[in-house]
């Protein structure tokens, strides 16, 4: 679909999902994450880049799994994670679009757990190139778990850390071979629609991940 006619559906509340392709099974147990190897960090650095041309194969399910592990897993020995939140709030949770459903990311338990059995993949923005990626990420602020931080400032540092995640995801791609961009144009209220968000959760921003074109 392009962008014009995403607008025009946006501007409707029409944008919704498609059909699911493949199983949506409920929860998706991912490989243990490889937390050596790619590329050293200054390398990764140098050849950060923001792609938007994507080959619609699928990443393998061990890839999937370093790629989250990297966004925002566990990391020293379960006590932190990879991506910095003000006061331990850890409000950013991963969404997941593949073509056979929606999921969230589980650090935890290192799982996809799925919330919505449809593609989700064309609400995530406005780009064409976002229906046939094989994944988006959606990254979202639960506010409910940022009650030591003030009101007025939830959705700052919700941003702040939202940006760490994928300034994490970037780096993982550079040093993988992989593409991305992150996309603040996206109709948040469809988002947060067809993935069943509850009214403290907020949709922040969308990053498309997959091998290059």
């Amino acid at each position: 679909m392009n962008t014009f006619t995403k607008l025009v559906l946006g501007a409707m509340g029409r944008l919704r999902p498609q059909p699911a392709l493949g199983d949506a099974v409920r929860r998706i147990e991912l490989p243990a994450p490889q937390r050596e190897g790619g590329l050293p960090l200054r390398d990764a650095l140098e050849q950060r880049a923001s792609s938007r041309a994507f080959h619609p194969a699928s990443l393998s399910p061990q890839v999937l799994a370093d790629l989250l592990w990297a966004a925002d897993g566990l990391n020293r020995r379960g006590t932190g994670q990879t991506a910095p939140s003000a006061l331990g709030a850890r409000e950013i949770v991963i969404y997941v679009a593949l073509p056979q459903g929606a999921y969230r990311y589980n650090a935890s338990d290192n799982a996809l757990d799925l919330v919505a059995g449809s593609d989700v993949r064309r609400v995530t923005g406005y780009q064409d190139f976002v229906d046939n990626a094989p994944l988006d990420l959606v990254y979202v602020a639960d506010h409910s778990r940022m009650a030591l931080v003030p009101a007025g400032q939830r959705d700052a540092f919700a941003h702040v850390a939202a940006g760490a995640v994928a300034q994490n995801v970037y780096l993982f791609c550079a040093a993988n071979g992989l593409a991305t961009v992150l996309r603040a144009w996206i109709d948040r209220e469809a988002i947060a629609n067809a993935l069943g968000l509850a009214p403290h959760e907020s949709v922040l921003l969308s990053q498309t991940v997959g091998h290059p074109s």
